[in-house]
């Protein structure tokens, strides 16, 4: 079962980099068109407008993909931001408590908008919403990849849950950041 989980975790994270290079990609094709169309103009020639269609619209649905699909791989990798201002107070029993608290607490948020987040794909599927840019995209595509991302990270959350109750370290600590054991 933890090479499945692993392997789910890296593969949103994987989703969530293939989304940034086509971030990237779409914006560098708007580019080139724009500098095609300048030195059309730089030559004495009429600028043919050339544009990739909603690529701003399209530039935003991967960024939501990514930002989404990224949460799960980024709880794993420890680079979430953590504050640990009174948690380093802790003693380690009173530590491990608050981490298991704030994980069953991120948990039931994460599985929370999860479920409203697949309401709302299915109602976007039921009613046939559409973005309104010049090329219209079933909204349900974008908010997908929103829902998806949210049920890998709730998944991941009760993973790490699971683990804290069974006496384990929390693996979303970053390996510089200080033990509960070195609060005693």
């Amino acid at each position: 079962m933890r090479a499945i989980l692993d392997w789910l975790y890296r593969a949103s994270g994987a989703a969530a980099a293939f989304f940034l290079v086509a971030i990237c990609v779409v914006v560098l094709l708007q580019v080139g068109a724009n500098l095609i169309d300048a030195l059309i103009k730089v030559f004495g020639g009429e600028p043919i407008g050339l544009v990739i269609p909603s690529y701003a619209e399209f530039a935003g649905f991967f960024l939501a993909a990514s930002s989404f699909l990224a949460l799960a791989y980024t709880l794993r990798a420890g680079a979430h931001i953590r504050v640990e201002l009174v948690l380093q107070r802790f003693g380690t029993r009173a530590r491990r408590a608050a981490e298991i608290w704030c994980v069953a607490v991120s948990a039931a948020v994460s599985v929370y908008f999860t479920w409203y987040t697949v309401g709302l794909v299915l109602e976007s599927i039921e009613f046939g919403d559409l973005s309104p840019g010049i090329v219209p995209v079933p909204l349900w595509i974008p908010q997908t990849a929103m829902a998806v991302g949210l049920a890998v990270l709730a998944i991941a959350l009760l993973d790490e849950l699971v683990s804290l109750l069974r006496g384990g370290a929390p693996r979303y600590v970053q390996t510089g950041t200080p033990s509960a054991a070195e609060h005693e």
